[in-house]
């Protein structure tokens, strides 16, 4: 980040969004690890938070009461993080999260529905595609695709890549240096 008259500007050096097994977390990690900063992810911290899975509570609670939880997630970790952020890949539907967004180094990682089988069979744990999970990771996406694309500083293919291209590939694309 960068610093002016008023002092250093805070918040998380990259910020990862994108669909269900886009590889946020992995390329979040390396990423940080390449930076030396810490890595958040914000479906962890609702975990953490509420001593069950998100599918778990997508059942018991439900989508809105996930949702609540997620934007309070999102909005603690820009706050109180510096490091490398993922976040879950239906953060961006919250629209005062995505102005809590703008002007951040976001990244979209972007992948296609063949390379979202592969990566995550589109099984049961993923609790918005219990039924027809092509079809409804297709649906997702016509939903979200202009969302990433929104708040996204850049978009990164996922595609046929490994975690270390796609890092790379961030890096290169923010203008950042490892550490």
């Amino acid at each position: 980040m960068t610093a002016d008259a008023t002092g250093p500007v805070s918040g998380p050096r990259v910020v990862l969004v994108g669909p269900m097994g886009s590889g946020k977390s992995t390329v979040g990690a390396l990423l940080a690890d390449r930076l030396g900063v810490a890595y958040r992810d914000t479906d962890a911290d609702i975990v953490a938070a509420e001593g069950r899975e998100i599918a778990d509570l997508f059942l018991d609670e439900g989508e809105p009461y996930f949702r609540m939880r997620e934007r309070a997630a999102v909005r603690a970790a820009v706050a109180d993080h510096d490091g490398v952020l993922a976040l879950g890949g239906g953060a961006i539907l919250d629209e005062g999260t995505r102005a809590l967004l703008r002007g951040l180094p976001v990244v979209y990682l972007a992948m296609d529905v063949e390379e979202a089988v592969r990566r995550v069979g589109l099984n049961a744990a993923r609790p918005l595609l219990l039924v027809n999970p092509r079809k409804q990771w297709r649906e997702l996406m016509d939903a979200r695709r202009h969302l990433y694309e929104e708040v996204a500083r850049a978009v990164v293919a996922t595609d046929d890549r490994t975690p270390e291209e796609v890092a790379e590939a961030v890096l290169d694309a923010l203008e950042l240096k490892e550490a």
